[in-house]
């Protein structure tokens, strides 16, 4: 059976995970992290690519980008991915697979879905115990964001600069949703969306999505109603 498409769509931010192949690691020393940015960045230029945020994480990466046209991230993520493993199997004399299969991705639309998963990909080293605050963590696009520290691969999001207002700065207004905690019914709707590369967004705006692609665009439940397993199997 073919594997469904991933739902892309021109100037439609997504949500990108990748992990290491059986959850291994994928960065082994710092030289490392700073080479995939640097490839990353490579990449998104050559593929018209806009990385708002991005988190390197030991054995995943998680990226926030909006494709000037659609296949833009699949084309960023294959150059991508075909020179970090060049530069991990040369480096490490290793060879076989790094990656755990395709990439992930789903759909982001509206503004507060789009900073939700800022948040949400910013935070994953304080959820993993590994810093206490994500400003800590070096290998994240949160410096960038929280405190206009340049990052040459980041590129602001509108909803982002939308922060802004006449008496405080983008990343004033940005640090200012890290004062509360995200929910854990929020970290759970992220987390299906992505895994089930839907599109995360506003009953309004999935309806256009779906109108766009031509395909339902929603999550599925986890369990199906008794009625309804009952329904369908005789």
């Amino acid at each position: 059976m073919p594997r469904p498409p991933r739902p892309d769509l021109a100037d439609v931010p997504q949500h990108v995970i990748q992990r290491g192949n059986d959850r291994q690691a994928c960065f082994f020393r710092d030289d490392d992290y700073r080479t995939y940015l640097a490839l990353l960045r490579e990449a998104a230029l050559r593929n018209g690519c806009r990385v708002h945020a991005y988190v390197l994480m030991t054995n995943h990466v998680h990226l926030l980008v909006t494709p000037a046209e659609a296949g833009g991230v699949s084309r960023m993520m294959q150059t991508l991915g075909r020179n970090y493993v060049g530069h991990v199997n040369g480096t490490y004399r290793r060879t076989g697979t790094l990656w755990e299969g395709r990439f992930k991705s789903c759909l982001v639309d509206s503004e507060y879905y789009v900073l939700a998963c800022y948040r949400y990909i910013e935070l994953n080293p304080v959820r993993a115990g590994m810093t206490a605050l994500p400003a800590d963590y070096p290998w994240s696009s949160h410096r960038c964001n929280s405190s206009e520290h340049y990052d040459a691969l980041v590129q602001p999001h509108p909803s982002y600069l939308a922060l802004a207002t006449a008496s405080g700065s983008a990343s004033r207004g940005y640090v200012d949703l890290f004062a509360d905690e995200m929910t854990a019914e929020r970290l759970v709707e992220i987390r299906a969306y992505v895994q089930q590369q839907k599109a995360l967004g506003g009953a309004r705006v999935q309806a256009q999505i779906e109108v766009a692609l031509g395909r339902q665009v929603q999550v599925r439940p986890a369990h199906r109603p008794a009625r309804e397993r009952s329904a369908i199997v005789g």
